[in-house]
């Protein structure tokens, strides 16, 4: 189906501060206004007094105190992290607010480490849009940087497309990819990046953040497909911007309303910060047990959409499934590999005039149908797999075709922010060509 792909470059940008969302450069202290669209913020600045964030009348801060490093928030003036809250020879203090997400950090050895982390959703409302515009940040007195926030590494990643499916090209690709943040699913959220083909380098272009339909406040979803149609912007994402880890044995965290949204704009999305209005996208799932969707994925052709996606039967029991229909609101299940159980990066790709369905059956799958990119017709019948070799974690597999060969981008399980963190923090954004 597909010549043999292999790996090229790997590349990881971490940024707490991302270089082109940079709102404040200061060179002495003092508090200044750092009005931000969504919850996604950060700062650095030495290491001579504390950092903080003023969300409304609340003041957040970051300090480090004989290299023992600790948050103050409005219920506690000092938490500090029981066993990695401890700096090793720092050389700078950040602070970033993602999600519901404070996080202090230290600069050691060229590299950011998070030295301690908490969790403001029962102290505060951090999605709030209002008290987002009059967010100010306070440095010390050497002065510091702050802005939007970066990223730890790269995940879910597409190529923007037209709604044909083909990648959009301006003489490079543009990718959306979910910009880890400091933890699990609820700190990250969807940035935009140029690839250019011939050096294989990238640089971020923008940020997407999203409003639901039924709850108020500004979310990081992400595992998005941004697609250009008509000359407006079509962006599918999964709202992942809340989601926790389940927990069985308290029962404290369930998991709920996963599903897909889309949003419409004609604003130009690769460039800058953005809040997008989102409404459902109403996801054919009669006959799979399902709980949960995420991962959407839209081609028009011959006059109907295509719309690959995943479908929980329970977390984390989970496989691809394609819907179609004559309108986004009007599609019918097409098919679903209800045999997977660890499948997900549905993504649709045309091959030599035929739309073929591509998937990533992780590493907890069934016997038979682990670590490999499995392709699917457009019932989800089995059509074999990409000769492709296959990065650790759930790498999704987005091709784009490039003067009769191909290119992949993808990426791994790699952390990064030290081991406070946990899961989350991935991955390395991992390119490959076609031999």
């Amino acid at each position: 189906m597909l010549p043999r792909l292999e790996i090229v470059r790997r590349l990881r940008p971490v940024d707490l501060v991302a270089p082109g969302a940079v709102q404040v450069e200061a060179a002495t202290g003092g508090t200044v206004p750092l009005p931000s669209p969504a919850p996604y913020v950060a700062a650095t600045a030495g290491l001579e007094g504390p950092l903080e964030l003023h969300l409304g009348p609340h003041r957040l801060a970051a300090s480090i105190d004989d290299g023992s490093v600790s948050l103050a928030v409005p219920s506690a003036p000092s938490l500090r992290s029981r066993r990695f809250h401890r700096a090793t020879s720092p050389t700078r203090l950040g602070l970033s607010l993602t999600g519901t997400h404070l996080t202090a950090w230290t600069r050691e050895a060229g590299r950011w480490v998070a030295r301690a982390r908490h969790d403001l959703r029962d102290t505060l409302d951090t999605r709030d849009e209002e008290a987002l515009s009059g967010l100010r940040v306070g440095f010390p007195a050497g002065g510091g940087t702050a802005g939007g926030f970066g990223q730890l590494g790269l995940r879910d990643v597409r190529f923007v497309t037209d709604e044909d499916g083909t990648p959009l090209r301006d003489g490079g690709l543009w990718l959306t990819a979910t910009s880890a943040g400091p933890g699990f699913f609820d700190t990250a959220h969807t940035s935009v990046w140029r690839l250019d083909p011939a050096t294989v380098e990238i640089t971020h272009t923008a940020d997407l953040f999203f409003r639901r339909p039924d709850r108020p406040g500004v979310f990081g979803d992400h595992a998005t497909h941004l697609v250009r149609t008509g000359g407006r912007w079509l962006v599918a994402t999964s709202t992942w911007g809340d989601f926790e880890r389940p927990r069985t044995r308290t029962g404290r965290r369930t998991p709920s309303g996963l599903r897909v949204t889309l949003a419409e704009s004609g604003a130009d999305l690769l460039q800058g910060r953005h809040v997008l209005d989102t409404r459902e996208l109403p996801l054919p799932t009669e006959g799979l047990a399902s709980i949960a969707t995420w991962d959407p994925h839209l081609v028009r052709r011959d006059g109907r959409w295509l719309v690959g996606f995943v479908s929980a039967r329970r977390f984390f029991d989970f496989h691809p499934a394609v819907a179609g229909g004559p309108a986004l609101d009007d599609l019918r299940l097409l098919g679903a590999a209800t045999d997977r159980t660890a499948t997900e990066g549905t993504t649709l790709l045309e091959v030599d005039g035929e739309v073929v369905v591509l998937a990533s059956d992780g590493r907890d799958g069934p016997r038979g149908t682990r670590a490999r990119f499995p392709a699917f017709d457009l019932a989800m019948a089995d059509r074999g797999a990409l000769d492709a070799p296959y990065p650790t974690n759930l790498p999704w597999p987005s091709l784009a075709p490039l003067d009769e060969r191909w290119l992949m981008a993808t990426f791994n399980g790699r952390p990064a922010g030290g081991k406070l963190l946990g899961y989350g923090t991935h991955g390395d954004l991992v390119v490959m060509r076609s031999t």
